[in-house]
């Protein structure tokens, strides 16, 4: 007997076979930051779109960790209509791996429960993170982890 897995690419916006969204990227952080005429790293910090800027320049180092392993990435994200989001899912060893990329220093325990929504799909979940500002790793339990962004 023969399985055939189709998987689909990073880069790009296609619904995957277990409902998620690939995730669609700009991988230059500086060339974004250059094209909106932000002139300093303060300025960033203290825009509208920080956070939005932090999580693409988490999402481009995982995905050039991986390519700099030889290895595809399968990376994906979640919306639903109920609004329920995961800025990431990692696909790896047959599970899928939640990740909430935040810019704080103290993250909610709370960003996890949304990781839950991922029991729903037809592959094991793995455990999830929250990826942060904050400076040392720890965890809020067995299975959902805090991750400085630093650490990536």
């Amino acid at each position: 007997m023969i399985n055939v897995y189709f998987h689909f690419h990073y880069i790009g916006h296609t619904r995957t076979a277990y409902g998620f969204d690939t995730l669609p990227l700009a991988l230059a952080t500086g060339l974004c930051t250059y094209l909106t005429k932000w002139s300093s790293p303060e300025t960033l910090e203290s825009g509208a779109m920080n956070g939005a800027v932090l999580e693409n320049y988490v999402v481009s180092e995982i995905f050039k960790s991986y390519n700099n392993s030889a290895k595809t990435p399968f990376i994906y994200y979640y919306r639903d209509k109920d609004m329920k989001k995961i800025d990431l899912i990692i696909e790896a060893d047959g599970k899928l791996s939640p990740i909430e990329i935040k810019k704080t220093a103290s993250p909610a325990s709370q960003l996890t429960h949304v990781f839950n929504t991922l029991d729903r799909a037809n592959i094991d979940r793995g455990n999830g993170a929250v990826l942060c500002m904050k400076e040392e790793l720890m965890a809020f339990d067995s299975k959902n982890y805090i991750i400085p962004i630093r650490l990536i």
